[in-house]
């Protein structure tokens, strides 16, 4: 279940009184997602979608994502769009977390991935990225290399109880990548025409050896 963080009728009520978006008709968690708290909104005015943005979450980088958004929206890409309040603003406070009401796409998740499903998706990715490229706004890359090294040590506690010397294995291999990556920097580039993944299960984050599967 997604729904991290509950929402009562009181606040919500609350909530929605800043918004010109109709008078509530229901309201359910949904259960897809990973990250954040998601529901399904339904008002006398139509569908919408709250999020309530959990602790993982960078609250001063949303309004970057909030922004990227609608100025995919502006460049003909069908997604999502972030809904403002009587006074234009769209990133809000809901139950302790940052939370903003997006519109509500139809549709549904297809249960099995089929061939035919491949070129559409890859058609709206290339839209997404080639739309998204005149975006102005900047924004660090918090899983960029720079990132790696205090990720490992994160992690250092654990790694070899999963398989003895796996902790200076892994550091080995930082140590060799990091250097060597284009850029070597919090916005670098990936590297053209080798994967990220190999084979290895314990080698698979940091070689750049081509994977041969």
């Amino acid at each position: 279940m997604a729904v991290y963080t509950d929402v009562s009728d009181e606040a919500l009520q609350e909530f929605l009184a800043d918004f010109a978006i109709g008078s509530l008709v229901a309201f359910r968690g949904i259960a897809e997602g990973v990250e954040n708290s998601n529901f399904q909104l339904r008002t006398t005015e139509g569908d919408y979608i709250l999020t309530l943005y959990e602790k993982r979450v960078n609250a001063r980088e949303l309004p970057w994502f909030l922004g990227l958004m609608q100025h995919l929206a502006r460049e003909g890409v069908t997604c999502p769009q972030p809904v403002a309040d009587r006074q234009g603003i769209t990133l809000k406070t809901l139950a302790g977390r940052p939370a903003a009401i997006t519109t509500f796409l139809p549709g549904v998740w297809p249960r099995t991935v089929r061939l035919e499903h491949c070129r559409p998706l890859g058609r709206a990715l290339a839209q997404l990225h080639a739309a998204g490229r005149s975006y102005a706004p900047e924004r660090p890359n918090a899983l960029g290399p720079q990132a790696w090294a205090p990720l490992l040590q994160s992690c250092a506690n654990g790694a070899d109880a999963v398989q003895p010397g796996l902790q200076a294995e892994l550091e080995q291999a930082l140590a060799h990548i990091v250097p060597a990556w284009p850029g070597h920097g919090q916005n670098a580039p990936l590297p053209r025409g080798r994967s990220m993944l190999t084979c290895s299960p314990i080698t698979c984050f940091f070689s750049t050896t081509p994977c041969r599967v």
